[in-house]
């Protein structure tokens, strides 16, 4: 029976010997399929990266350049330090007899190991605060952008220049959510940075952003254009960049900004001048036909139909296509306020915001706009009330 029982014991050990080989086989065959799906991103994050963003302007040149002076300083003392006490360790060892030297002070060593710190320090100051100095002067600039955080989106307007007047909202591509959403998104070489409405500028043109912010602190960062600034709310910071190569270059919010931080994608478009002209010219067009009278009075079907657009691009990320919310984020089906035959609340709501800013305003948006999706709410999934609300109920609400 004992000899039955270490074969037994045997058998099952070489199993599952058998099995964990073969589960680790499967890990490294998923690991090496995934790896070689995914390609690299032009002006974007590349596979097995170790260097930074290849620059496309003189800022994000310097930065790089700096960054392999004080790498290369930092390499040299590294070596010189470790060198001497390695062979100091190694030539003055108790074994081969050495004693230590008896001494309490040398003026020599400490004018030294002053002295040359404070040399290596301004070494690395001298270039840095030039870097620092270009990267601060936003004058003279060719185009203004404000670029506006918001939970979890980026808000555009161009303030002067080329272009002055055409605003949008920037929002992570909804194909990208739903494949983070179901838990096995397919390789893509642009995961989660794709967006509806890219940023387009013009090529060898002075580019100011002035930051800033709706409800928490945000960053708006891309490397390859060697910018990086904060966008905190009640406050404008400013920065610039100017590209020198056209191409696709992306980024992302660099401040943890909440639950959704990972969706704030940047995607910055640089053209040339002729396209750029084409693009304002395409982009005041549809402005235009998109600039909807206040004053018109829609019917519910109309009205329903234009807000799920509205929800889809602007509250799904939270509240949920079903409209069930997640989490913190409070539902909009079934919710008193929404269900509430007073429609001032929910207007006031969308206006002002709610809840110390975990409920953002959004009076960005128009009149027609923010009466759409307040009718899709009020009358989709089980919130058949029937109710509509107009465009001239939304401009007698505002302040």
């Amino acid at each position: 029976m004992m000899k039955t029982n270490n074969a037994l014991s045997r058998a099952a050990n070489a199993a599952r010997r058998q099995v964990a080989r073969a589960a680790l086989g499967a890990a490294a065959l998923l690991v090496s399929t995934t790896a070689a799906a995914v390609n690299s991103l032009p002006g974007g994050p590349a596979v097995n990266q170790l260097d930074l963003h290849p620059p496309v302007t003189s800022i994000a040149a310097s930065q790089q350049s700096l960054h392999y002076i004080v790498m290369g300083i930092c390499v040299v003392i590294f070596v010189a330090v470790f060198g001497v006490m390695f062979y100091s360790i190694f030539k003055h060892r108790r074994s081969k007899g050495a004693k230590p030297a008896d001494f309490h002070e040398s003026t020599t060593v400490e004018i030294v190991w002053t002295t040359v710190p404070f040399l290596i320090v301004i070494a690395m100051a001298l270039p840095a605060t030039k870097v620092v100095v270009a990267m601060k002067d936003t004058t003279n600039a060719d185009l203004t952008i404000k670029a506006t955080g918001y939970q979890w989106k980026w808000g555009y307007d161009y303030l002067k220049g080329e272009g002055e007047g055409i605003a949008f909202l920037s929002t992570l591509d909804n194909t990208h959510r739903l494949a983070s959403d179901s838990g096995k998104p397919e390789p893509m070489d642009n995961y989660l940075l794709k967006v509806d409405n890219p940023l387009v500028v013009p090529v060898d043109q002075k580019v100011r952003i002035i930051t800033t912010a709706n409800d928490v602190i945000h960053a708006w960062m891309v490397p390859s254009l060697g910018v990086k600034q904060d966008a905190i709310p009640g406050f404008v910071r400013d920065t610039w960049f100017k590209a020198e190569k056209t191409g696709d270059y992306y980024g992302q919010c660099a401040e943890l900004c909440g639950k959704e931080h990972a969706y704030m994608p940047i995607h910055v478009k640089v053209v040339s001048q002729e396209d750029y002209a084409a693009w304002v010219a395409e982009q005041k067009k549809a402005m235009s036909a998109k600039a909807d009278d206040p004053s018109k009075v829609w019917a519910l079907d109309a009205l329903v139909a234009r807000g799920q657009q509205v929800y889809a691009a602007n509250c799904a990320a939270c509240h949920q296509a079903d409209g069930k919310g997640l989490g913190p984020i409070k539902p909009v089906d079934g919710s008193p306020i929404v269900l509430d035959a007073d429609k001032a609340k929910q207007i006031a709501i969308m206006l002002n915001g709610a809840a110390n800013g975990a409920m953002p305003a959004w009076k960005q948006l128009s009149d027609t706009e923010l009466a759409a999706v307040i009718t899709y709410t009020k009358n989709s999934w089980s919130n058949a009330t029937g109710q509509i609300v107009q465009p001239a109920d939304i401009v007698a609400a505002r302040p």
